[in-house]
């Protein structure tokens, strides 16, 4: 197969994850994973991390970074905490900080914008969001209760119910928790 050929197949896959592709996805699409490399090596995809690339004539959008994150974590990562209210721009939060869980030991290094959260959640705290695997809303307010101020919480969970995140019980639930604390 030409390395056009290639070209094309993985930036079609990368166009649905933020201009990213990573190693097990060439794999996955049956592209020798030497291709990203060479790929990188003539300028047409940049090497963000071990097994990680991106095509940079895709814009960016505001999901990059959590998908990244993510993405640099590998295995069962997902969002956390914060990060999960950011991605969804709830709460007025804005860490500095992308929280990323797992439950395995990351050996990878990461930059100092990626945290690591140990932790395994059971199936129905975890979903996905704008195709990012993440913890659910309702279980980082849950975790935020500590770190995000609760008049801050509150809207969040207001806004998170119009938005269609969190059921009408949920809110109930929280607001009653969060009034109750405040």
């Amino acid at each position: 197969m030409r390395a056009e050929s290639y070209r094309r197949r993985l930036w079609d896959f990368a166009v649905g994850q933020y201009g990213y592709v990573r190693a097990a996805d060439a794999h996955d699409l049956e592209i020798p994973v030497v291709e990203l490399g060479k790929l990188a090596a003539r300028g047409q995809i940049r090497h963000v991390a071990y097994g990680l690339y991106r095509f940079d004539d895709l814009p960016p959008t505001r999901f990059d970074r959590f998908f990244e994150a993510v993405a640099r974590v590998g295995g069962d990562a997902h969002l956390t905490g914060d990060a999960v209210l950011a991605l969804h721009e709830l709460g007025q939060v804005n860490p500095q900080v992308v929280r990323v869980g797992t439950s395995r030991r990351v050996r990878a290094q990461l930059p100092k914008w990626i945290a690591i959260e140990r932790e395994t959640l059971p199936d129905g705290d975890l979903t996905s969001y704008e195709s990012i695997p993440s913890a659910t809303v309702a279980h980082a307010i849950r975790t935020c209760r500590d770190t995000v101020m609760s008049d801050r919480l509150l809207v969040a969970v207001d806004d998170a119910r119009r938005d269609g995140l969190l059921s009408v019980a949920e809110q109930r639930e929280f607001r009653a928790e969060l009034e109750g604390a405040a």
